[in-house]
């Protein structure tokens, strides 16, 4: 029987880190950098566009990022 609350082998897994957003760029994007001051590209996620969640400079930010990219990552939670 297949259990349906395993991930499928070929889902990757997601980096989770936290930095501060430096810069609001056009379309929704953000240059954020993390505590090891290594900068970003960022973009909000589906979720927190579709509740409108507003980000400014110098927010703390919770990200995913790939592990096949490091330069680029997806905003998921506004810590403050």
């Amino acid at each position: 029987m297949l259990d349906l609350l395993q991930l499928p082998e070929f889902m990757e897994e997601h980096i989770e880190v936290e930095g501060r957003i430096q810069t609001v760029l056009a379309g929704t994007m953000f240059r954020v950098e993390l505590d090891n001051k290594h900068q970003v590209l960022a973009t909000i996620s589906g979720k927190m566009r579709k509740r409108f969640v507003r980000l400014t400079v110098g927010d703390r930010v919770k990200m995913e990022m790939s592990q096949y990219d490091l330069n680029k990552a997806r905003i998921v939670w506004r810590i403050g």
